[in-house]
């Protein structure tokens, strides 16, 4: 849409200078009646809620350049909160949208243990978890088996060189 005075100086032109009625010029314009008697009524200062929205937009700039680039919406909010600004989340977010202004998605977190990279281990009990008597056979994730005697790794490597 073109600069909204221009649009109304050009409807309100064509009224007194070819007597043509705003209801014409505003459907030609593609514009509703509305918004015209709107605008035609506004004052030449910016209102409390333009000048509030402004502010508002340079504060959410100055938090988001402060971070490097790196704030979104929800931690910009909290900081203008701390400044007692009222202002919900989802404002300041439609607001940086405006701005273009996006920040850094939290990384994605990744599993320690990766498919593919390395070989299975053996499988030394032939998938048979049933044990013929007490301690004679283990089965887990040695990283996690709590053991009194500390890690299960460390024990496992005890094992293996033939302290246990």
């Amino acid at each position: 849409m073109a600069d909204p005075a221009a649009l109304v100086g050009a409807i309100s032109d064509q009224r007194t200078g070819h007597g043509i009625p705003h209801a014409v010029s505003c459907r030609a314009l593609g514009v509703s009646e509305a918004w015209f008697y709107k605008w035609r009524r506004r004052p030449a200062e910016p209102t409390n809620r333009e000048v509030r929205r402004a502010t508002l937009e340079e504060r959410i700039t100055y938090f988001f350049r402060r971070s490097g680039g790196t704030y979104g919406s929800p931690r910009i909010t909290l900081d203008l909160w701390a400044e007692d600004w009222k202002v919900s989340v989802n404002t300041v977010a439609e607001i940086m949208a405006e701005l273009g202004l996006q920040g850094r998605k939290p990384p994605r977190r990744r599993s320690l243990t990766r498919q593919g990279k390395r070989k299975a281990a053996p499988d030394l009990v032939h998938r048979r978890f049933d044990a013929v008597a007490p301690n004679v056979l283990w089965v887990g994730d040695m990283t996690e088996i709590d053991t009194g005697g500390g890690n299960a790794g460390e024990l496992a490597e005890l094992c293996w060189s033939g302290a246990c």
